[in-house]
């Protein structure tokens, strides 16, 4: 298939650009000052959950690595979506909208979650975000003092548990050197955006410590998307030779969140900054508090073995009224992950042997009212409505959801020369899920039930040394994911209980590539293919409100080919990714519908990100590219989205004054003011696919600190 017209526009537009760029730098470069020092690329030396510290050229599957700052400076650290530009395979669709997360997507998996991240595991410092059902709400993932994000792609991923897509993994930044350190900033922009963030932290002999706290208010770029947010996070860690020991303790206050909706085709045409009536006549929104603390310990042996392990717990209360109900959940999470690993010589062959065992527990009060705002106000009670004026109507659903997932996994590593390396690895998940209906009065059942679901998932690879710096790889490796305990307690038929007939989907992956680094160039590409069996469809129902129910397709086929590269050039740091995508459905029909053979919604074919980053005597400047092809709306293939380009640029710098410093920075976002969806809402059952992204964006921000 031929590149999309906007690939090829925004690739040349950007080659020009950093081939002018290159070329002044090139001129310059004999007369740059002490501070306009060359930038440098991350170190090839990675570090993940399931594996000690590692370089990424022994590593048998596609690995990213970004330290979001140090390479864009200025992120306003709101959205995921700035953090992970520019990497392969990856895609992050800001819906734009406070009340849902953005969709997290790695190879079309997550791509069509109702809400929060599907398909990907999100970790922050060795604790799961990831709830035992695979559910990720990540609102509350504080991004002010992220480091480092590292994403594995594909279902080499299973190690980590019930995810089909990938994980993404999150590491805190180190704390700063000195006793005392503290920082503070005020960001402001279009569509009534202001934000404050303060930190503080520190290192005293062997104890680092560091906390942050931030609040977020904003008017929204569309009508009914009004936003009040505080988070903050502390860290305190004890070091050692042998081992380090960090207490983390996050929290999440959201008391406004509105939630404008989808809009149709005509809609978005005519206005794109409108919300969706219904939401509004419903009073759509969100309220959120989350808390959670987590401690990991870790102790390191002179021969080589290592111990790591985490305790976690959570809690969280949701207040969600929806156009078809009020839902009110509160939540106790829980949990605890050990992992032993160790050298050993066996049948004369090097090995590192790794084992392990992950328990999770999710504990949901779940309440469902019927929603009792109406436009004109009732003026005479129903029976959904029995209190004229009050928003919570009668009880419709009230049940205790408990999920349990128990994962044991094994991993070796065997050096079978100075070439190449071999990789076995398997786990075992078992999830069960309880309902306890608390509903059941006259004609109304005891909806009561359990379901267990359960696989295993191996995976080999093979890694090929190609000199020092390049390596080759090779993996074949499978991923299990269950549908959520809410995608189980949505059902078709309006009942409560658990859905029996929504099934676990399973994928199988065949992936080679090569990765290396050449001077100041880092580079990765890769091949895949991918089966799924019973893939998991989300789908809505003509008069359902807009909420979302989920089904298994027969099979589908995922394949595709990725491409990232770094670079340092002069003063310039320059990263740019291509992602091609050709998903379709072999096996999918619905009633007399038979859908085999079309493609899978909600993904685009190609997508191209890049960006460019100049330096300059402690300022810098960065431009920022992002195009996406269509794609299709449902899984008839009856419609499908325009793909878009949009261009984002910043510049800030950094003055110093002896031990404080200070940091402003301008930006623009969607520079050409490009009218466009940031996000599909796939297979919706009145037309209400497109969820529009803001026009052109300007923010200005201001940051004071102290120490180092």
């Amino acid at each position: 298939m031929p590149l999309d017209s906007r690939v090829v526009r925004t690739l040349a537009c950007v080659i020009s650009t950093l081939t002018v760029t290159a070329s002044s730098l090139s001129a310059q470069t004999g007369s740059q000052p002490p501070s306009a020092r060359q930038p440098t690329l991350p170190a090839v030396e990675v570090t993940v959950t399931r594996d000690a510290a590692r370089p990424t050229l022994e590593l048998p599957y596609a690995l990213s690595r970004v330290a979001p700052d140090s390479m864009r400076p200025g992120l306003r650290h709101v959205s995921f979506d700035e953090m992970l530009l520019a990497l392969p395979g990856v895609s992050v669709a800001n819906r734009n909208n406070p009340t849902q997360d953005p969709r997290i997507s790695i190879r079309g998996f997550g791509a069509r979650s109702a809400f929060g991240v599907r398909g990907v595991r999100v970790v922050r410092d060795g604790v799961p975000l990831t709830l035992p059902d695979g559910q990720t709400p990540i609102d509350y993932l504080d991004l002010e003092s992220v480091g480092r994000i590292e994403v594995i792609r594909g279902s080499a991923s299973s190690l980590y548990g019930n995810a089909a897509g990938g994980v993404v993994e999150v590491t805190t930044v180190n704390p700063p050197t000195d006793p005392i350190a503290a920082r503070a900033a005020g960001y402001g922009g279009s569509y009534g955006v202001k934000r404050w963030a303060g930190s503080a932290g520190g290192t005293v002999d062997a104890v680092r410590y560091q906390g942050d706290a931030s609040r977020v208010e904003q008017d929204g770029f569309r009508r009914h998307a009004r936003q009040e947010a505080t988070s903050g996070t502390a860290r305190a860690m004890l070091s050692g030779r042998a081992g380090e020991l960090a207490l983390t303790y996050t929290g999440y206050d959201m008391p406004t969140a509105e939630n404008p909706g989808a809009l149709t085709a005509a809609e978005m045409a005519a206005d794109p900054r409108q919300a969706d009536p219904a939401q509004i006549r419903k009073g759509a929104r969100k309220a959120v508090q989350q808390s959670q603390l987590g401690l990991t310990a870790s102790r390191r042996s002179t021969g080589g073995s290592e111990l790591i392990g985490v305790v976690h717990v959570g809690w969280r209360t949701l207040d969600n009224p929806l156009t078809f109900a009020v839902v009110d959940v509160d939540r106790v999470t829980s949990g605890a992950t050990a992992r032993f690993t160790a050298p050993a010589e066996l049948f004369g062959l090097a090995h590192r042997l790794s084992a392990g065992v992950d328990v999770q527990f999710q504990d949901d009060d779940r309440l469902n009212f019927a929603n009792c705002n109406f436009d004109p106000p009732l003026t005479q009670p129903t029976a959904s409505c029995p209190t004229v004026g009050q928003e919570r109507g009668m009880v419709q659903l009230d049940q205790r959801e408990r999920v349990t997932g128990v994962g044991p996994f094994v991993r070796d590593e065997i050096t079978l020369s100075d070439r190449y390396l071999l990789t076995l690895g398997a786990r075992a998940d078992h999830v069960r899920f309880r309902v306890d209906d608390r509903l059941i009065a006259g004609t109304n059942p005891d909806d009561s039930g359990e379901r267990t679901l359960r696989a295993v998932s191996p995976m080999v690879g093979v890694v090929a040394r190609v000199g020092t710096l390049h390596s080759v790889f090779a993996n074949v490796s499978t991923a299990f994911e269950t549908p959520t305990a809410t995608e189980l307690a949505n059902k078709p038929d309006g009942s409560a209980g658990i859905n029996p007939t929504l099934d676990p989907q399973y994928a199988t992956t065949v992936e080679a590539g090569v990765k290396g680094v050449a001077g100041r160039l880092r580079y990765d590409a890769s091949l895949f293919a991918t089966r799924v069996r019973d893939e998991l469809i989300p789908f809505e129902v003509p008069g359902g409100g807009g909420r979302r129910y989920f089904r298994n397709a027969g099979s589908t086929r995922r394949g595709g080919g990725e491409f990232g590269l770094a670079a340092a050039v002069g003063a310039t740091t320059v990263g740019v990714s291509y992602s091609y995508s050709d998903f379709v459905f072999r096996d999918y029909v619905v009633g007399t519908n038979d859908y085999s053979g079309n493609h899978i919604s909600g993904v685009p074919n190609q997508q191209f990100q890049g960006y460019a980053t100049y330096r300059w005597r402690g300022w810098s400047a960065t431009v920022e590219a992002i195009t996406a092809g269509s794609a299709f709306l449902d899984d008839a293939n009856s419609a499908r989205s325009q793909g878009y380009e949009v261009m984002n640029a910043r510049i800030g710098g950094r003055i110093e004054l002896g031990r404080a410093s200070v940091l402003p920075m301008l930006a623009v976002s969607n520079i050409f003011d490009r009218a466009y969806a940031g996000s599909i809402v796939t297979n919706a059952a009145a037309g209400r696919y497109f969820e529009p992204a803001p026009g052109q964006t300007v923010y200005f921000g201001l940051s004071v600190g102290a120490g180092r």
